[in-house]
């Protein structure tokens, strides 16, 4: 590795907020112009932090999911014990307390931290561009690429969303090959809401990093009940995830107080396919749930 790539990063400036709305070609070009430089930035001040960062790994993870999923990967007849952990809370959507919230301080702390390390990061744009969010998966440029956050991030997707997606919707399996991330911020006056819509996603998982004493109100998501033709409002508390099919629609309501911090995982299979609306095959084995396929790339990110 290059020496002082991190200073070089560091005086790189972003394109403009206008320029990255309206997907200027200049933007993707300063993408690639910067993607080894960038990385290699990453790896530079991870390796100048690890003595100020506590370690991510699944001691940051709630026990009983924790112990739950350790034994469904040793003996799959044993997932049972992990779908008792997951709660229907709208036709399709399940909650379940994914990371402990005394630990979650770990995690946040390492994201501030990255957040002001000044190395650029692509903040997520799709039907808004977020400013306090970034883009963690490799497959999308301006990616956050510090070596342990990154060894992380594919353990909570290879160990824990794969498997728990395939047990509550049977039919992804095959349609999950593929993964992509980004964390977003809420707060008054800035970004504030998400207006209805649905992912481009076979599965995805959208986890509160929000502290205990990080009080907000407002903001909560609501579900389509197509059933009922009305909206299911959930709340977030810390630590919690709501696992559902991509193609249910869903909205972030205003924020009013306080901010919101969250990290939204997704699923889908290659070329972005994901599964036929109202296939419910319920019939996999269930060993399939708890094994990790081959993952690619290469491909660009839809979001």
């Amino acid at each position: 590795m290059r020496p002082n790539q991190l200073q070089r990063a560091r005086a790189t400036s972003l394109p403009s907020r206008e320029n990255m709305l309206q997907r200027s070609p200049s933007v993707q070009q300063f993408w690639d112009d910067n993607t080894e430089l960038f990385s290699e930035a990453w790896h530079e001040w991870e390796a100048s932090e690890l003595a100020n960062l506590l370690p991510l790994n699944d001691a940051l993870l709630d026990s009983k999911l924790r112990e739950a999923v350790t034994q469904a990967w040793q003996d799959p007849s044993k997932e049972n014990t992990v779908r008792e952990l997951l709660h229907e809370v709208a036709p399709g959507v399940f909650s379940f307390q994914l990371f402990a919230p005394e630990k979650l301080a770990i995690l946040r702390d390492f994201l501030t931290k990255a957040a002001d390390a000044e190395i650029p990061l692509r903040p997520p744009y799709g039907i808004v561009l977020n400013r306090g969010g970034a883009m963690l998966d490799p497959r999308s440029e301006g990616y956050l690429a510090a070596p342990e956050f990154q060894h992380f991030y594919r353990s909570l997707l290879d160990n824990y969303m794969r498997p728990i997606a395939r047990l509550l919707f049977p039919e992804v399996t095959g349609y999950d090959t593929q993964t992509f991330g980004f964390s977003i911020q809420y707060q008054p006056n800035k970004d504030t809401s998400l207006r209805m819509h649905s992912d481009a996603s076979s599965v995805t998982l959208n986890i509160n990093l929000n502290l205990p004493e990080e009080h907000f109100t407002g903001s909560g998501v609501n579900f389509y009940d197509a059933n009922t033709g009305k909206m299911v409002e959930q709340v977030f508390e810390p630590g919690i995830a709501l696992i559902h099919r991509g193609h249910v629609p869903h909205a972030a309501l205003p924020i009013i107080s306080g901010e919101r911090t969250n990290m939204i995982l997704w699923l889908y299979g290659d070329n972005g396919q994901i599964p036929m609306q109202g296939i419910n095959n319920s019939q996999h084995d269930a060993k399939q749930r708890w094994t990790t396929p081959t993952t690619n790339f290469d491909r660009y990110a839809p979001f």
